[in-house]
């Protein structure tokens, strides 16, 4: 059995409140949408993660404020 450790957790937070978090562990850094089943992908970079996660929001979205916890 393996364990996955998260090192650092980052909250999307747009115009109407949370749109979803990043969580970076030994994988990577894991996009989870909000109110999402399950993550939507894994990015070798926090910059990748942070794109990914926008391009997800609806189109014309400004970009949200990321914040860690």
């Amino acid at each position: 059995m393996s364990t996955t450790k998260t090192l650092a957790l980052w909250v999307a937070y747009g115009t109407n409140g949370v749109v979803g978090s990043i969580r970076h562990d030994d994988e990577g850094y894991q996009v989870t949408m909000a109110g999402a089943d399950g993550p939507a992908g894994t990015y070798p970079s926090l910059a990748s993660a942070k794109g990914a996660l926008h391009a997800r929001m609806i189109p014309g979205s400004a970009w949200p404020l990321f914040q860690e916890h």
